[in-house]
């Protein structure tokens, strides 16, 4: 009798496993601060799922910045963060669209205190989010790329 209660907990312990939910998509902030360019990545570790990357040559100040899967977009943009704004091209590429900022610009600095950014082209917004956890990686970023 015991061991059929026993045997009985564990099967229910086993379909309990199999029937728990999958876990969300673990969306992360990365910073790759090895040889090369610094990146700053929105990325599932792991895999090729990227939202966003900042990246920067060590000392230049120059941050380009890239949002994958956002739409078709040509011209020029509205780079908000907080009351800061500046306004910088558009360079599309396959899937994803690109666009420069100086790591010393005024809406950069906004940036790094709130972690918000905003890219306008047109009527088409695409934030850019780094929440309180993760905003150490993005002044490391910031410190490296301006050298």
């Amino acid at each position: 009798m015991t061991a059929l209660l026993g045997l009985a907990q564990a099967m229910a312990l086993a379909l309990t496993f199999q029937t728990a939910p999958a876990p969300t998509e673990a969306w992360t902030w990365t910073l790759y601060a090895d040889n090369g360019p610094l990146v700053l990545a929105n990325e599932i570790p792991d895999t090729s799922r990227l939202r966003s990357t900042l990246e920067c040559a060590p000392g230049s100040s120059i941050v380009r910045l890239t949002l994958y899967d956002a739409a078709p977009a040509q011209g020029i943009a509205v780079i908000t963060s907080g009351a800061v704004s500046a306004n910088a091209e558009i360079q599309p590429r396959r899937g994803r669209f690109q666009t420069m900022l100086r790591a010393d610009h005024p809406v950069f600095a906004a940036f790094l205190a709130s972690g918000n950014l905003d890219v306008a082209v047109g009527e088409q917004a695409s934030p850019v989010e780094i929440d309180r956890a993760n905003l150490s990686k993005l002044r490391r970023f910031a410190e490296l790329c301006t050298g």
